[in-house]
């Protein structure tokens, strides 16, 4: 699995390209802004997602998400209708939900046990929790410290005993961000109904394509809810796995992701990316 430093290697030639796109940079450029010979930089790329830098920038561009929505509109609709769920040819992740109850969100985890740990992932370091119902985090961490992150997910669990266990949380990651595996995983909601129903729409748009928020709100039923749906999305604590980075404007815009846009942008061109690669004979 790539490490975090390679990551931010990565995410820093996506946020360059994204700013010269138009200017064509050349792979010693490129290399340059992070310290990388043409070479090291090209096998680096290929290491990560099998293609170039300026292969994947196609991938990460609002033009091509924008044409991807409207190629995918008929395809999504219908993934709505019949409630699909990891229907993506990619990444066949099940999903299986759990939602917590007012009143055990009230009690603050009380009479529950909590797994924790810190793994490396496609998309740098990332905190993952999990309860005897499945997975309740899964969060992005840098540049925040690890005890700022531990400090801060423990305060939303006052009343749990919580565990650092790594041996437990690491062969999830790995399941998480295998694309060859078809899984079934648990997760373990915290949420208004309301938020819950949308992130159980997210679920439905498999990896590799994309949704606009209006498009979730009408799946839901709530044409007009789009700012609401934008609103829950942003309140998603299952990184990746709840697939809020799926969810763009309707003009192809990125917009803004908790985890950060450049990393949004890589999630989507390395799906897309991937899939391509998966589509080719």
């Amino acid at each position: 699995m790539i490490n975090q430093t390679d990551y931010a290697r990565v995410a820093a030639i996506i946020e360059y390209l994204d700013k010269h796109f138009q200017e064509q940079p050349s792979l010693a450029t490129l290399g340059a802004q992070v310290g990388l010979s043409e070479f090291h930089l090209q096998r680096l790329f290929k290491q990560w997602v099998g293609i170039s830098p300026k292969r994947f920038l196609q991938f990460a561009t609002a033009e091509h998400a924008r044409q991807l929505l409207l190629s995918d509109e008929s395809t999504l609709e219908t993934a709505y209708a019949v409630g699909l769920s990891g229907g993506g040819r990619l990444h066949d992740l099940m999903i299986n939900v759990h939602a917590m109850t007012p009143g055990e969100i009230k009690r603050g985890g009380a009479g529950l046990t909590l797994r924790h740990g810190f793994h490396e992932t496609p998309f740098g370091l990332a905190f993952i929790a999990t309860s005897p119902h499945g997975i309740t985090d899964l969060r992005f961490i840098d540049p925040d410290p690890r005890e700022t992150v531990l400090a801060n997910w423990q305060a939303e669990w006052p009343a749990a005993q919580v565990i650092h266990a790594e041996a437990h949380t690491r062969p999830l990651v790995e399941q998480i961000f295998d694309p060859s595996r078809n899984s079934l995983l648990n997760v373990h909601l915290r949420g208004t109904n309301f938020q819950v129903r949308v992130w159980e729409a997210l679920l439905n748009i498999p990896a590799g394509r994309l949704a606009t928020y209006q498009q979730v709100a009408g799946a839901l039923g709530m044409p007009r809810a789009a700012r609401a749906v934008g609103n829950a999305v942003g309140h998603n604590r299952i990184a990746y796995l709840i697939p809020c980075h799926r969810v763009i404007r309707s003009s192809g815009a990125f917009a803004g992701y908790r985890w950060g846009r450049v990393r949004k942008q890589s999630m989507i061109a390395w799906e897309a990316a991937r899939l391509a690669q998966a589509c080719q004979p």
